[in-house]
C-alpha cells in the first residue's frame, strides 16, 4: 500500500496522512448531522437521511481516495441542499423524490461528459487567472463560513448586512484561542497542528459545560428503507423540471471544478499550465458519487473545500481520503461521539486554510485588466453571495464577454464559450426569490 499510494514520491508518510485525514474529517463532520437537519424541511427522514449522508460521503472519498488517488474528500454539498430543501421543495413545490431524480439525471450527465473526457477538456480550457482566482476566492469562502459559525462575524442590519458578533461570549472567546493556538503550531510547523486545536476547543468546551457530553459512544444507524431508491425520474423529466436539472447541473459541475482547481493549487498539483494532471480520475470520482447519493436519498455530492485542512496537515496522496472514507463509516456506529465537536472548535480551521489559500492571488497578472475583472468577479462573488457556483459562472460569463468586446475574442478557446453558455443558461434558469 505504501508503494501503491506513492508515499515517498510526495514525500509523507503513513503518519502523516492518517493525521491529514483526522484532520479533513473533523472539519466536516458537522455534514452528518447538519445535511439530515436541513434536508428534513424538504419532507425528508432524519434518521434514514443520516445514514445516506454518511454512505454516500463514504463511497465517494473511497473512490476518490483509490481510484482518483487525491486527497479530496466527498459529501453531500451544503448549498445545495439549502437549494433542493428550500427552492425546489418548498418554493417550486416540487417534491423530494422529483429533487432527488433530478440529482440523478446530473449525475448521468457528469458521468458521460466525464467518461467522454469533455468535462476535462473543458476544465482545462479555463484560463489561468481564473484557476488562480478560485483558490483564493474559495479561501475567503472558507474564511467567511468560519468567522460566521464562531460568532465573530453576524447578520447586521438593513444597510449593513453583517457586523461584528459579541466577542464577550464565551465560544467566541473559545473560537479566538483556538484560532491563536492554531497559528502559533502552524508557524512552529507542529504536525497535527489544526487536529490539536479542533480537539483542545472542544475539550475545553465540553469542561466549560457548553458542548453536552455524548449521551452514548455507540449508536446503530437507522435503516434506508424510507429513502432508498425512492427518486422519481420520470417526474424529473417532465418539461417543467428541466430547469432543476439544470441548476443542479451547472451548479455542481462549477462547484466541483472550482474545488478541485481550489484544492490542488494549494496543494501544489497543477502543471505548469495550472491544469491539475489526470483530472478525468476525480471528476469521474465525483459523478459516480452523484449517482449513488440520490439513490441512497440524498443531494449532491462533490470535492470538499474542507479537504483543505487535511491538506494542510501534509496529505497528499489518496490515502487520505481512504482514511476519511473509513472514519465516515465508524460514524454509522460512533455518531454520538464523533458528533459533538462544535463550531467554535472547527471554525477557526477554516479561517486559517483561508490565510493558506489566498496565497495565489500574488500570481493573478494586475495589469492587463481583462483578466483582472473577471477574476475579481469570481473572487468576491463566491464570497458575498455565499455560492462558489455563482461566483465561477460570473467570471466564466464575463472573461469571454470582455476579451471579445475589447477586440481579443481570439484569446478566447472554443471551450470557454461552452462554459459562458452554461454559465448563460444558469443565471437565466436561476429561481431568484
Amino acid at each position: 500500500m505504501h508503494r501503491y499510494f506513492d508515499f515517498a514520491g510526495n514525500g509523507t508518510s503513513y503518519r502523516q496522512e492518517i493525521v491529514a485525514g483526522l484532520t479533513t474529517f473533523l472539519t466536516m463532520a458537522y455534514i452528518i448531522v447538519v445535511n439530515p437537519a436541513i434536508l428534513e424541511a424538504a419532507g425528508i427522514p432524519k434518521g434514514a437521511s443520516m445514514t445516506a449522508t454518511i454512505i454516500s460521503a463514504a463511497f465517494g472519498t473511497l473512490v476518490m481516495g483509490v481510484y482518483a488517488k487525491r486527497p479530496f474528500a466527498i459529501a453531500p454539498y451544503m448549498g445545495e441542499n439549502a437549494f433542493i430543501a428550500f427552492t425546489v421543495v418548498k418554493v417550486m413545490g416540487f417534491s423530494w423524490q422529483i429533487a432527488l431524480g433530478a440529482i440523478f439525471l446530473a449525475g448521468v450527465l457528469f458521468t458521460v461528459l466525464t467518461v467522454l473526457r469533455i468535462r476535462g477538456w473543458l476544465a482545462d480550457a479555463i484560463p489561468l487567472n481564473l484557476k488562480y482566482s478560485y483558490a483564493v476566492g474559495i479561501g475567503l469562502f472558507l474564511t467567511f463560513i468560519g468567522l460566521n459559525e464562531v460568532g465573530l462575524v453576524t447578520l447586521g442590519v438593513p444597510g449593513a448586512p453583517v457586523s461584528l458578533g459579541n466577542i464577550s461570549h464565551t465560544t467566541v472567546l473559545l473560537a479566538l484561542f483556538g484560532f491563536g493556538l492554531m497559528a502559533w503550531l502552524s508557524v512552529k510547523r507542529v504536525h497535527g497542528a489544526l487536529m490539536i486545536g479542533i480537539i483542545t476547543v472542544t475539550a475545553l468546551s465540553i469542561a466549560a459545560g457548553l458542548t453536552p457530553l455524548p449521551q452514548a459512544i455507540f449508536g446503530m444507524p437507522s435503516a434506508l428503507t424510507p429513502l432508498f431508491a425512492q427518486l422519481d425520474i420520470m417526474g424529473a423529466l417532465s418539461p417543467k423540471a428541466w430547469p432543476v436539472v439544470l441548476i443542479v447541473f451547472v451548479m455542481a459541475f462549477v462547484d466541483t471544478i472550482g474545488t478541485l482547481i481550489g484544492l490542488s493549487a494549494r496543494a501544489g498539483f497543477l502543471d505548469e499550465k495550472g491544469n491539475l494532471p489526470d483530472i478525468e480520475r476525480p471528476m469521474l470520482a465525483d459523478a459516480l458519487s452523484n449517482l449513488v447519493a440520490p439513490l441512497l436519498g440524498t443531494t449532491t455530492t462533490g470535492a470538499y473545500i474542507e479537504s483543505a485542512a487535511g491538506i494542510e496537515e501534509g496529505g497528499k496522496t489518496g490515502f487520505t481520503s481512504v482514511v476519511v472514507a473509513i472514519l465516515f463509516l465508524c460514524s454509522l456506529f460512533l455518531a454520538p461521539i464523533l458528533t459533538i465537536v462544535p463550531a467554535h472548535a472547527y471554525g477557526p480551521v477554516l479561517v486559517i486554510i483561508g490565510s493558506f489559500m489566498i496565497k495565489p492571488v500574488a500570481k493573478l497578472d494586475f495589469d492587463d485588466l481583462t483578466e483582472l475583472i473577471p477574476s475579481f468577479l469570481t473572487i468576491t462573488l463566491i464570497s458575498f453571495t455565499y455560492n462558489i457556483g455563482v461566483g465561477m459562472t460570473a467570471g466564466l460569463l464575463s472573461y469571454p464577454l470582455l476579451k471579445t468586446v475589447t477586440g481579443r475574442g481570439k484569446e478566447v478557446p472554443a471551450a470557454l464559450w461552452v462554459l459562458a453558455g452554461l454559465s448563460l443558461l444558469f443565471y437565466i434558469s436561476y429561481p431568484y426569490h
